[in-house]
């Protein structure tokens, strides 16, 4: 979940920390790419976002599977392997006495370009690599009181125009959305899709519950998000009703509650959508128990790397 400028605390701790940049780990004032960086010349790169928990990012196996097939599908050879990131990722964590408490961020460009031009083949040399870990961590009122959500006029758009499955750094629909949302005085953006179904948000996932049911999206417009996935999984283990499929804002606005879900926050409830007001504006009943579900699901999925 990437996160509004009012979700998480400003930690001081941050001012000095390492930052993993092709190798090295650099002091952040040090940290820096060249402006013939893909990245900052065209967007052109994949990223991913990690939750630490007791010194282990969560869920590392999707979370990589889904940075290497965005890579294969952009036909950018990372230069790494799966084994290669992960140790770059602890070695970021202990380099900043990092184990909780703290969000990182995995970008992987192109790389250096010879002249500023988008054909890849004026790249020259390696992929970039930069891993930025910090304290963060979501402030207790947004998790309880909730996120005001606004509809714009942006929507997601069709595969053939850019694979919303691609978490790329071109997130200019997005960030356009997100303009939409602050100025109307939401918190996020709920983003339709191209026929006028509710598709998601402009940086997480969202989910409404109606009568004991759990919906998402289709996902057809949409990036695969890991806690969107495991919300649904930990509802397939408890028995709870949950669907993907097309809904409209008419159905939104009458849902007994709503929630959004993304890497950063987990699950954070939502208390009004477009002026209509959600639930209580606190976590309902499902969400609360869905909560606690995928807490011990991050909890089983921890052990289990630290076990292996």
């Amino acid at each position: 979940m990437a996160q509004s400028i009012q979700d998480f605390h400003d930690d001081p701790r941050n001012a000095e920390i390492r930052i993993w940049v092709n190798g090295a780990l650099k002091h952040r004032d040090e940290a820096v790419v060249s402006v013939f960086d893909s990245g900052f010349v065209l967007g052109d790169g994949v990223w991913e976002g990690l939750r630490i928990f007791d010194g282990e990012p969560a869920f590392l196996d999707e979370h990589l599977d889904r940075l290497f097939e965005g890579a294969k599908a952009i036909a950018l050879d990372i230069g790494m392997t799966r084994a290669q990131i992960a140790e770059a990722i602890r070695a970021t964590l202990a380099a900043n006495g990092m184990t909780d408490g703290v969000h990182a961020r995995l970008m992987v460009t192109r790389g250096v370009k010879r002249t500023p031009y988008q054909d890849p083949r004026v790249t020259v040399g390696k992929a970039t690599v930069v891993i930025i870990a910090e304290f963060k961590t979501a402030k207790p009122e947004t998790l309880q009181q909730g996120l005001s959500l606004f509809t714009v006029h942006v929507r997601r758009g069709y595969p053939d125009v850019q694979d919303p499955k691609l978490n790329s750094h071109s997130k200019l629909n997005c960030i356009t959305a997100c303009i939409q949302a602050y100025t109307a005085g939401a918190d996020e953006a709920l983003m339709l899709d191209p026929h006028g179904f509710v598709a998601t948000c402009n940086s997480t996932h969202f989910f409404i519950v109606r009568r004991g049911e759990v919906w998402t999206s289709s996902g057809d417009y949409c990036l695969g998000g890991i806690t969107r996935a495991k919300v649904l999984e930990v509802c397939r283990e408890a028995g709870i009703p949950a669907f993907e499929k097309n809904f409209s804002l008419t159905e939104a606005y009458g849902a007994d509650e709503a929630f959004v879900t993304g890497t950063f926050a987990g699950l954070a409830p939502v208390r009004s959508i477009d002026g209509r007001s959600i639930g209580n504006g606190s976590p309902g009943p499902m969400l609360a128990r869905l909560q606690g579900l995928y807490r011990e699901r991050v909890a089983r999925d921890i052990a289990r790397r630290k076990a292996a």
